[in-house]
């Protein structure tokens, strides 16, 4: 017969029943302490969580990460902000909305099938009155006076705080550039351009950039590195002629003529951008690589049986993660200004895309208005200050070195 041991929990059980856990001090070992609701809630791991805290401590690094966020999350909805559409309209007590959809003036009892022009008082009377005739003859008498057509609903337009979007040609008193006033509040461009509203969407359209051409390079870049520095040998010396050959290639020549032939586009310019800007990762994850592929976890992982690409990328990336990351701030500062300098010098994107280089460029040329030089520096100042405290103190949360009181 076999003895039992129903008091320290060491003997057979039955199948199905589970041994209740030892108490604190049975059998000379303690319970392992419980895992913290916190922990569980975000899902991290204790290694995760420590990079978190730190970040967290780097005072500069979390509110530049803040305050970025906020101004990146507005700028998100830029067309609920800064736009020559309504938001909503009601229109004999149907609401449309017109950032979302195309609506002809015939939709609000006008003569076009084309889009409504909503900033023209003859539309705006013909929603706010209900379609009345009249609006053709004095639209503003019948807005001031409320009048509205037998048996219809007075209409109404929700505009966004700026009512110009960023490619809106504005009537303004006198020449343009003008100087900001009530209604534009940092002025406008030489083609009267409200400047707050392309600075908004130029923004946008700048971290957007920035974010693919940053992702992209930095995937490429990293397993190129990581095949380089862990094969070694022949493939480490091909693939490096192979990019000192490629990083040669002079990449303005190539932009202008793809330009020329295929024309200015969004992304044909991360295309290009991501084709010529994914080596400047590789030397570092391959130096890390070279250095690791000789310990003796990588050599026991190796006797194991393990895979090579579970070894590179589940092993050996995650140490080489601290000098991968102190190279981003310098990518997302390189990506940025690539984009600012060719709208600068007119090889990136069209002249009527809400880019802060273009913004620079005007500046340039229009030195008699110096709101525009003020906006752009400043603009380029905030955003490119934020993106490398942020940066920094991702650095210093993966550098296992850097603690923070």
């Amino acid at each position: 017969m076999t003895h039992l041991d129903t008091h320290s929990g060491h003997g057979p059980t039955e199948p199905g029943l589970e041994s209740p856990p030892p108490h604190p001090g049975a059998g000379g070992h303690d319970a392992p302490p419980p895992v913290s609701p916190r922990r569980r809630r975000r899902g991290l791991s204790p290694l995760n969580e420590r990079r978190w805290r730190n970040f967290r401590r780097n005072g500069r690094a979390f509110w530049s990460l803040v305050l970025f966020t906020i101004l990146f999350g507005l700028s998100l909805c830029a067309e609920f902000i800064a736009n020559d559409k309504p938001i909503a309209v009601s229109y004999q007590g149907e609401v449309y909305w017109p950032v979302f959809s195309f609506y002809p003036e015939t939709a609000f009892g006008g003569d076009f099938r084309t889009e409504a022009v909503y900033s023209d008082v003859e539309v705006r009377c013909l929603i706010q009155t209900g379609g009345m005739v009249e609006c053709f003859d004095t639209p503003l008498e019948l807005i001031e006076s409320g009048a509205t057509a037998d048996g219809a609903e007075a209409g109404w337009l929700l505009w966004p705080p700026i009512p110009y979007s960023f490619d809106t040609i504005n009537d303004i008193d006198g020449a343009a550039p003008s100087a900001p006033d009530g209604q534009h509040w940092l002025g406008t461009d030489d083609t009267a351009r409200d400047v707050v509203a392309r600075v908004i969407y130029g923004f946008r359209l700048s971290i957007l950039f920035t974010l693919i051409v940053t992702v992209a390079t930095s995937l490429i870049g990293i397993v190129a590195g990581a095949v380089q520095g862990f094969f070694g040998g022949w493939t480490d010396l091909v693939f490096q002629r192979i990019i000192e050959i490629w990083v040669s290639t002079p990449s303005l020549y190539v932009i202008i003529i793809l330009f020329a032939i295929l024309g200015r586009s969004f992304w044909l310019l991360v295309f290009v951008t991501v084709l010529f800007g994914w080596p400047a990762l590789v030397g570092v994850v391959r130096a890390e690589f070279l250095r690791a592929r000789n310990f003796e976890y990588i050599r026991a992982a190796r006797a194991l049986g393990v895979g090579n690409w579970t070894i590179m990328f589940r092993h050996m990336l995650p140490n080489a993660m601290v000098a991968t990351v102190t190279m981003l701030p310098f990518i997302i500062t390189g990506t940025i200004s690539t984009l600012a300098s060719l709208d600068f010098l007119g090889f990136g994107l069209p002249s009527s895309a809400p880019s802060l280089g273009e913004l620079t460029l005007q500046a340039k040329q229009n030195l008699q208005a110096p709101w525009l030089a003020f906006t752009a520096f400043f603009t380029f100042a905030v955003m490119l200050s934020l993106l490398v405290f942020i940066f920094e103190g991702v650095r210093d949360a993966f550098d296992p070195r850097k603690t923070f009181q």
